[in-house]
């Protein structure tokens, strides 16, 4: 991260002159802690005195990741002294200091965090280099070296990170052992622009460092172990070292009576003793008996000890959650990846499906992903500033799951981990969403996923085809929903959005597309399928969009299809209009808006459009009569209709305006604009069924007498009539009302002038009032 040097100069000058921020609160931390005496003091290299505000305020924002940085840093210290014993087992010593593990503790009498790992530790030059120089990582230096083929001495080294600790401290310790040295040294700073360097004459370390934090006044919650354990299980749950956190528990112990107690116990037995003898039957010898037995079993059954309850401290591992993603797909267990899922998305349900894979090549990386069994109940609500829900891994230790650049937005519902061991993780750990590298991870997750959801409708056909083999043996089988079944119900919408948003992968995703159709009402068939059934010359995909699959099976729009028995698709989702705007065909196939002007079934022979040809010469005089009488604005064309078999007439848009059911969905928009509503919408054309009595009386009339009012007035309501039948609605319907009760009128024998009357009705006379009841005395 760059700075400007106006800046930095700013924040020098700042920390220089000791400037306070006015209104801020009085600080109460350890102020007071010093060096120890006779240290070596030095100051900052690197102008880490005036960088350090920056460093804090502004590329470290949430101050809970200082726990992540050192932790982070601890374990790439273990890393290296793992690797050198490797060639020699002598560098990890024995007992304790073989174990390699990070501990966190906290001594809240004194306001102190610590951590400490038993990894390679630091020597006094290394302490002074690496912690008294900025912009240094350990781990970005690490791997340059190791890319280069250089030595491993750079793994353990501390970084930029580091520094995170004064989020939440006003003193730092760092006391560290090193193999080669014989000394203990111990580091501090408060980080007013110098540090001290001298020699540790603290608890020994064996091997590793330990830091010490002095927390602010408003950093005691670190303190806690639950908010400790809680940060460890977001940030370092998949560290490769165990995380063990000094951890009180409350718990029963048998502990012996004292001597007052036994004594207390002893009377008490007695005086039961003597209550039972008193009403014991003296007569009855053998009830005597057996009381003595009794009492003699209840004085050796009396109890020594007691339980109580005390606070025990001991070590509690906090990361026991495996990295199942580091091995391979073949040896992890479906339990294993089910268990993992639940701890990683605290879903207490299985997942639908998963996919377990390792990227290799210029961004190598490993991942899992699942897709929940069912979706958030805010899945598309504030659809665009969703974040995915993955969550990023850079050597095992937490990076966000909140970038935006892992998968597209209509993928947000797939759950997971992505572990990358070539990505960054330095300097730039908050900005690393803009690296290069994450569109290349992008991509590969992309395809990833989608393969996995393929797999999944794949194994749901072979269901399919199952049932269907057993259904022809067993007329008695039951149609079972598969589990592709509940993700298109779950997440249908979402491979919509995709087809919309994602031009790169829009045939992949309508492979995933399912449907009801003409020919499968109740059962969801695949475009792939819907291919596989078309008719011979079939040159089109038939489909229709409405409100439901039953005002559809009963439009106008499909008449000659289905007498053709060509398979229609029923889109019902307000969503499918502007999914089908962007697909506009499927294996070489165009897609066909049944609702649309100049509809085509690809089986016209040349006998079929002569015919046409001459029923439209033999119609010209009476469309153009029509469309003189219809809205010129509204209407572009009154045409011979190919499509209608029982029905007189029927309006249809042009084949780039919006549909009838378009323009109800864009008309309930709250934002609606009606400009775009007004250039979008289109002229609409009026298509006659030509073999309709009506229509043939309505042009029969026309010829007689085309100027005669009555004849007008119906074409018009005709008009109207299939308007509303078609699903368009009305600018003004009032108009049309008026014109249809005309008509009822006329039928009726009502004279045009006929006045409104009040009802005449006899009415009885009005009960008499009762009297008043008399004030009750």
């Amino acid at each position: 991260m760059k700075f400007s040097k106006s800046l930095a100069l700013i924040f020098g000058l700042l920390l220089v002159a000791g400037a306070a921020v006015p209104g801020a609160p009085a600080f109460i931390g350890h102020k007071d802690k010093t060096f120890k005496s006779g240290a070596e003091v030095s100051e900052f290299q690197a102008e880490v005195s005036r960088l350090m505000d920056i460093i804090i305020n502004s590329l470290y924002s949430n101050k809970d990741i200082f726990l992540r940085e050192l932790i982070s840093n601890g374990s790439d210290s273990l890393d290296k002294i793992r690797f050198l014993s490797l060639t020699d087992e002598s560098v990890l010593g024995a007992g304790d200091d073989a174990n390699l593990d990070i501990r966190i503790k906290v001594d809240k009498e004194n306001g102190v965090l610590s951590i400490r790992d038993r990894g390679v530790g630091m020597t006094k030059a290394e302490l002074k280099e690496n912690l008294g120089t900025i912009a240094k990582s350990g781990t970005s230096a690490f791997l340059e070296q190791m890319q280069k083929g250089g030595d491993m001495n750079l793994i353990g080294q501390f970084g930029v990170g580091f520094y995170s600790v004064y989020l939440v401290a006003d003193f730092v310790e760092v006391r560290s052992k090193h193999n080669s040295e014989d000394k203990q040294w111990i580091w501090q700073s408060k980080a007013d622009g110098a540090f001290a360097i001298s020699e540790d004459e603290g608890e020994p370390l064996g091997r590793g460092v330990e830091i010490n934090i002095y927390l602010k006044e408003e950093a005691q919650e670190y303190l806690e172990e639950d908010k400790l354990k809680e940060l460890v299980e977001k940030y370092s749950e998949f560290i490769n070292f165990p995380i063990y956190l000094w951890n009180s528990e409350e718990v029963e112990e048998e502990v012996p009576l004292s001597d007052e107690e036994l004594a207390e116990q002893a009377s008490k037995a007695e005086e039961e003793e003597e209550e039972d003898v008193e009403e014991t039957d003296e007569d009855d010898e053998s009830a005597d008996d057996e009381d003595d037995e009794v009492e003699d079993e209840d004085e050796e059954e009396l109890p020594t000890t007691k339980k109580v309850k005390k606070t025990v401290w001991d070590w509690k591992n906090v990361n026991d959650n495996k990295a199942i993603w580091l091995r391979s797909s073949t040896e992890v267990e479906d339990d294993e990846y089910s268990k993992f899922y639940k701890a990683l998305s605290k879903d207490d349900k299985e997942p639908l499906s998963y996919t377990h894979f390792k990227a290799e090549g210029d961004v190598e990386f490993k991942s899992i992903l699942f897709i929940p069994e069912k979706p958030p109940q805010d899945l598309f609500d504030n659809y665009y500033n969703k974040a995915a829900a993955l969550k990023l891994y850079v050597r095992r230790v937490f990076i966000s799951d909140e970038f935006d650049e892992l998968l597209p937005k209509y993928l947000s519902f797939i759950k997971g981990i992505v572990d990358s061991d070539t990505l960054p993780l330095n300097v730039s750990r908050e900005t690393l969403q803009q690296h290069t590298s994450l569109k290349t991870i992008k991509k590969k997750l992309v395809r990833k996923a989608l393969d996995m959801i393929r797999k999944l409708a794949e194994e749901g056909q072979d269901d399919d085809d199952d049932e269907a083999a057993d259904a022809a043996a067993d007329d008695s089988a039951d149609d079972e929903e598969t589990k592709y079944d509940k993700f298109w119900k779950n997440y249908g919408k979402a491979i919509k959005l995709g087809i919309i948003e994602d031009a790169s992968n829009r045939t992949r995703l309508a492979k995933l597309m399912r449907f009801y159709t003409s020919k499968s009402p109740t059962k969801l068939v695949s475009l792939e399928q819907y291919v596989e059934r078309m008719k011979p010359g079939q040159k089109s995909i038939y489909y229709l969009a409405g409100e439901s699959r039953e005002a559809l099976e009963k439009s106008p729009f499909l008449e000659k299809l289905l007498q053709k028995d060509l398979e229609v698709i029923y889109f019902t989702d307000p969503i499918d209009e502007y999914t089908m705007q962007n697909l506009t065909e499927f294996d070489d196939f165009k897609f066909s808006n049944a609702s649309k002007d100049d509809l085509k079934f690809g089986d016209d022979t040349e006998a079929a459009k002569a015919r046409l040809k001459k029923v439209k010469e033999e119609f010209k005089d009476f469309t153009k009569w029509w469309k003189e009488i219809l809205p010129s604005e509204e209407v572009e064309a009154v045409k011979i209709s190919n499509r209608l078999v029982t029905t007189p007439c029927s309006v249809v848009t042009s084949k780039y305006g919006w549909s009838a059911n378009m323009e109800r969905i864009m008309k309930a928009q709250a934002l609606s604009d009606d400009g775009r509503m007004a250039y979008m919408r289109g002229r609409k054309t009026l298509e006659i069924n030509p073999g309709h009595p009506i229509i043939k009386a309505l042009k029969e009339k026309s010829e007689d007498d085309a100027g005669d009012e009555d004849t007008k007035r119906t074409a018009l309501i005709m008009y109207e009539t299939a308007l509303l039948e078609s699903g368009f609605m009305f600018e003004e319907p009032k108009g049309f009302a008026g014109r249809l009760f005309d008509m009822v009128r006329r039928d009726l024998g009502v004279e045009a002038d006929a006045e409104v009357e009040e009802p005449d009705v006899e009415t009885e006379p009005e009960a008499e009032a009762q009297e008043a009841p008399k004030d009750e005395l």
